[in-house]
């Protein structure tokens, strides 16, 4: 029974402790508040991942190392690199593998299907943080001090997912109403289940070979925002999904009040136009199909109407 640990508490973290308890391993789900859900085998612990002392006291004897975090949208810039830097140093006093949840921001603006040899071209103080976070762990693989890897996934569906389209567009579905989304809405779109991230990270730190390297999630594919919409209302059960695009200056205005509204307008290329996924690398080397956008459209729903007790369609 190996020791695994876990930086942060939200979907993709929770759901990659449920794999590896699952398995028999021992697990530590590391976040500010010590929070998530009873799951056996899976001990909850309240610590500061920032700080790289307490990190790798509580790293030390793992096998692996995953970092799930997600700092608060607005203030990637100031609470990424010290969370990094606490992750690196933590993997490299342990010997633990570091396996990185990350995204697809550092590509920037692309006008093809993306693969994990893209070149990392931020055009976005976002895309900027995640492509340091990785050059800086790879140059560390690189130079033999730690062992590394990376998963990046599109925008998440499941439990817990935020996106743009669980954010401002599926609850709105959900009641019935209209909905408007910064997007052109016909545009083909890549969806990753937060389990399939779990999945890939959970594969990734078990093999060796996968190590040095970026991987990309299994994700089915991809599907534009308006075709997302009604298929999440008729797996509802609800009165057809109407979706408006919201008009750029809109957007701008929300930010005045709100914070995560305010860093929308840099990352907003990524739903204005095509934005795919290709996973097909990830899929022949572990073997791991996506799930389908069906079933993780019935999750995500399924989270949103937790409160009330309503139920998905299964048709």
């Amino acid at each position: 029974m190996a020791l695994h640990v876990i930086v942060g508490a939200g979907p993709v973290g929770a759901a990659t402790a449920r794999l590896l308890a699952a398995r028999g391993d021992e697990v530590r789900l590391l976040s500010r508040r010590g929070g998530g859900s009873a799951v056996e085998g899976v001990r909850l612990v309240a610590a500061d991942a920032t700080d790289a002392a307490t990190l790798a006291r509580h790293t030390a004897g793992a096998a692996a190392l995953y970092s799930c975090a997600g700092p608060a949208y607005h203030r990637w810039p100031t609470d990424w690199p010290p969370l990094g830097a606490a992750l690196l140093h933590a993997a490299e006093a342990s010997g633990a593998v570091l396996v990185t949840t990350g995204n697809l921001y550092a590509y920037g603006a692309v006008d093809a299907p993306m693969t994990e040899q893209f070149p990392l071209r931020p055009n976005s103080v976002k895309g900027e943080v995640r492509a340091k976070l990785w050059t800086d762990a790879l140059a560390a693989h690189e130079a033999g001090r730690l062992r590394t890897a990376e998963v990046r996934g599109s925008d998440y569906l499941g439990a817990g997912a935020l996106s743009a389209f669980t954010a401002l567009v599926l609850p709105k579905v959900l009641a019935g109403k209209r909905a408007a989304a910064p997007a052109d809405l016909d545009a083909p779109h890549s969806w990753t289940y937060v389990g399939d991230v779990a999945r890939a990270l959970v594969a990734v730190a078990g093999d060796e070979s996968a190590w040095g390297r970026p991987w990309h999630a299994p994700t089915p594919p991809p599907m534009s925002v308006r075709d997302l919409a009604t298929r999440a209302a008729e797996l509802a059960g609800v009165p057809a999904a109407r979706v408006t695009t919201m008009p750029r200056i809109a957007l701008r205005l929300a930010g005045v009040f709100d914070a995560t509204a305010r860093e929308m307008p840099e990352v907003e290329y990524q739903l204005r136009g095509p934005f795919v996924l290709d996973s097909s690398a990830a899929t022949a080397k572990f073997g791991i199909e996506p799930t389908s956008t069906d079933a993780a459209l019935r999750e995500t729903i399924e989270g949103l109407r937790g409160v009330t007790g309503e139920s998905v369609a299964t048709r």
